[in-house]
């Protein structure tokens, strides 16, 4: 794409017209918010992640039509570097390329470390750090040779700052933070940038079901569990919005963030500012 033609894709706020994404865990949440996002600014987009087919079809369909882009899907299982490579692939012949790729699948575990299962602590490193490594060597030699590329992935403020007994959550996150860095320094001669965004705690419907457990197991009223308990390190004692996610992926993933690379950004009402 040339920079005329980058101009006028542009027109309209369809800024990355043309160009082809991968999100990994975007059936709902974090993730939904982000593929809708670059759908939104003209993106073709793969999804992947769980959920009912009927229900993953509708979603497809739905961001199909509202945005006039292509939506494909791959249920790959990410804690699998086979199907890892596999999904990439798939992407390339559906798309032609893949030009923006989303590391955002993610999945957690409580535990005192002592007590924390191995199989866990696996499970957690596979999914949240080597499936995003796995993605990336796959794509990132066509970033290369396209001279273009734009690697997003969500770490957290847990990528940044430690809480007690997120052992493998913490690690893995730290971990996607320290591979951007890489990424970001091999690509950059070749117009590939990688940033890693580090959100505190998002409004989901994950975690409104975790206030509702919270709420129960404490016997405390939902309001002091959002501020006592979930955000009690944020001091704007807010939940980010997966809109406000999106919205900085797909500038990340624009023409005016060439210049930002290596970057870990937090979205975190202030929690990593202590």
């Amino acid at each position: 794409m040339n920079a005329q033609s980058t101009q006028q894709a542009g027109a309209g706020g369809r800024t990355l017209a043309g160009r082809s994404a991968i999100v990994t865990g975007s059936t709902s949440g974090i993730g939904l918010g982000i593929a809708q996002a670059l759908a939104g600014a003209g993106a073709n987009v793969l999804l992947n992640g769980f959920g009912e087919a009927k229900e993953i079809e509708r979603i497809q369909r739905e961001i199909a039509e509202r945005h006039r882009v292509d939506v494909a899907y791959d249920g790959a299982d990410l804690t699998r570097a086979d199907a890892v490579v596999g999904m990439v692939q798939a992407a390339e012949r559906r798309f032609g390329s893949v030009d923006i790729l989303v590391n955002n699948a993610g999945i957690q575990f409580v535990s005192p470390i002592e007590e924390f299962p191995a199989t866990k602590w696996d499970q957690i490193l596979a999914l949240n750090l080597s499936a995003a490594f796995h993605a990336i060597r796959t794509a990132f030699a066509g970033m290369k040779q396209r001279r273009w590329g734009r690697i997003v992935n969500i770490a957290s403020a847990h990528g940044l700052v430690a809480s007690p007994f997120k052992s493998a959550y913490v690690a893995a996150k730290h971990g996607v933070i320290g591979l951007t860095k890489v990424v970001a320094l091999e690509g950059a001669e070749f117009g590939v940038t990688a940033n890693a965004i580090c959100p505190g705690y998002v409004w989901t419907p994950l975690v409104e079901k975790q206030i509702d457990e919270q709420a129960r197991a404490h016997n405390l009223p939902r309001e002091e569990v959002v501020k006592k308990v979930l955000l009690a390190q944020q001091p704007n004692k807010r939940f980010a919005t997966v809109e406000e996610i999106g919205a900085l992926t797909a500038f990340l993933a624009g023409e005016t963030a060439q210049s930002i690379t290596g970057a870990a950004l937090p979205v975190d009402g202030g929690w990593t500012a202590h």
